[in-house]
This record gives C-alpha cells, structure tokens and sequence, in this order.
C-alpha cells in the first residue's frame, strides 16, 4: 500500500546532514529486508560465510550504522512482536509470491540470464529468527537501543516519534503514517544510491522527508479519513483494497463522505470483497498494540563483541571491520567529545 499512497503525497528531499543530532527510530524489519533483497552476488545469490550461512544483512547493518553514526545521525531499533491476525492472509500472500519467485530464478538460472536471476532472487528473501537475532546482537553491540514492539514495528516507532523521543522514523513505506507516525525519512542509504527494479544497475537517491500534519493538510482530510483512504487501496489487513480504486479515486471517495464512513464503504460494496468488517481493519490501525515502556538508552561500543560476531562467528574481513571501528572513534574525537557513550546517547 505504501508506494500507492505516496503518489498522493509531499515530500521532500533532504541533505544528510539535516539530519545531524537527530534521532532516527528505525523500521528494523525494513531494514533488513532492504539488505536481503539488494546486498546480493551478481547472479543474485545471497552473501555467504564459509559455513554458507547468510551475512547479506549484517554486512548492511555494519555499514550502515557506522556510516549514518559516523554523520552523528542518532539510531535506535525498533522489531516486530505478533502480527496482527488479519495480517495472516497477507502473509501467505508474500509467501506464495516467494514460491513462484524461486521457481522464476531456477528457469533463469537454467538459461544463466544474470539479470532475470537477480531480479527473482530479490523476491525470495526471507528473513528467518536466527537473523532477527544476530542483527539484534550486532545493533546493541553498537551501543544502540533495541526496542520490541508488541505487535507492529512501525506502529511502536511512530509512538516514540509522537512521544518527542525521535525525529523521525526512517523507513520506506508510508504505512507508518496510519499509526500516527508525525514524520518519515526514506532512502536513507548511506552511499546514496539503490538498486533499480529488477535491474542490476544503481540510481542516485536522496533522503526525503514525509510530514504527516503537512500531508492531511494538503489532501484535506483528517486522520481517520487517511486510515480509510488506505484501506480503500489496500493495507496490510486487507490486501488489494477494493478492486478497480486507486489512490485519485480514494480521496475523492473520502472527501465526499466526510465522517461518513459506513455510507463510504456501503457504497464501494466492502462486504463483495471481503468477509471481515471495514470497522476491524480500522479499528485494529487505530488501537493496534503499542509499549509506552519502551526504554531508549544508547551505550558504549562494543568494540570486541563486534569483532567476535562478524569476523570469528562470519569470517568478515578484520580489515574492513576494524576501519568501520575506527571511523567511528575519530569521529567522536573530531567533534572533542570524552567517551563513545556520548556521542551516542
């Protein structure tokens, strides 16, 4: 749903170094999704250490943290708890998508098209618990806060964005802004470049800012009518949205019907398409579970618990790990601070 809402929407880029003594809460599922899909071989093969275990999102998350930290851009993480019931049939969507995707990879791999390869080895990434953990290992051995959200990831982070405990939340999709998500940075990437669709060739890319207060206003609606503009597209609780409407035909909907939501939904024949109520969807993005607990405490580096799991534990190059390291110490020594523990916290 997120691309197709954010044709509707303002925004705009950025420099990085707007983002400097900023707190970023990051979508950590995103993020390490965004790894599996792109930090590939060429033939589209994930990274590997010499136990053909998969490294593709460590090797994100190292050079992303050192480098965004290294710009004293603040990071603190935030992981997915239960899903949703009514995320399940959307899950077995992406799921059967996968399917068909390997099978697309192994007739490309037959033909040895590099490029088909790629582009279907990207749809088949899977993130497993064993992965959730190392990135959780590796996030804290950074000094950074690792925050568990009970349900939703960016539902918990756009609570801490809400609270004035971070800027922002820095993910690509623009679902955040249904929980309430004040404000959005996409495209952080740290060599300010992705990959294109199903290409293997790379295009230039800015940071962008989505201003959620700034959007309602532009699109003249409220909160809630943005909670049913979506679910007209499609979200995550009811995938596909209503057939034959798109985002220009969503909004105008919502503007016509005001409040009127029940009148709205009768009108684009809900119950034809799906055999749960519109009020379940709405209510689960209004009331979704959130942890007002939550604890966001940056510490020092672990400079040796770093080493110990990407060099002895993945066999990543000493070298580069240890450059990462020091990257990040002189920069803390440039900017004349005592201690790792503050340039992080």
């Amino acid at each position: 749903m997120g691309v197709a809402l954010t044709e509707l929407l303002i925004t705009k880029e950025i420099e990085s170094n707007f983002l400097q003594n900023k707190v970023l809460v990051v979508d950590a599922p995103m993020w390490l999704y965004q790894f599996l899909s792109s930090i590939r071989q060429r033939d589209g093969h994930l990274l590997t250490d010499s136990k053909g275990n998969v490294t593709s999102h460590l090797m994100g998350l190292m050079t992303r943290i050192s480098n965004l930290s290294q710009q004293n851009i603040k990071l603190a993480f935030v992981f997915d708890g239960e899903p949703p019931e009514l995320k399940n049939l959307t899950l077995e969507k992406r799921k059967e998508i996968k399917l068909e995707a390997e099978k697309k990879f192994e007739k490309a791999k037959e033909k040895e098209d590099l490029e088909l390869m790629r582009k279907y080895a990207a749809r088949t990434s899977r993130l497993t618990d064993e992965m959730i953990e190392e990135a959780r290992k590796l996030i804290e051995a950074f000094g950074l806060p690792v925050v568990d959200a009970p349900s939703e990831a960016e539902a918990q982070a756009s609570l801490i964005v809400k609270n004035n405990d971070a800027f922002a939340i820095a993910t690509n999709d623009a679902d955040a802004l249904l929980f309430g998500a004040p404000r959005i940075i996409r495209n952080l990437s740290t060599a300010g470049r992705k990959k294109k669709t199903n290409k293997l060739s790379y295009e230039i890319i800015k940071p962008d800012l989505i201003n959620l207060e700034e959007n309602l206003k532009h699109l003249g609606i409220k909160q809630d009518q943005l909670i049913v503009l979506a679910m007209l597209i499609g979200t995550d609780y009811n995938n596909g949205g209503i057939k034959g409407i798109g985002p220009k035909t969503a909004l105008k909907l919502v503007r016509k019907y005001g409040n009127n939501f029940t009148a709205l939904f009768n009108e684009v024949k809900w119950s034809e398409h799906f055999d749960f109520s519109w009020k379940g969807v709405f209510d689960l993005i209004k009331n979704i579970p959130t942890n007002e607990n939550y604890n966001l405490k940056w510490s020092d580096i672990d400079e040796e618990e770093i080493m110990r799991l990407l060099i002895d534990m993945h066999d990543f190059s000493e070298e580069r790990v240890k450059a990462q390291i020091e990257g990040l110490i002189k920069e803390k020594q440039k900017m004349g601070q005592k201690g790792l523990s503050e340039f992080f916290g």
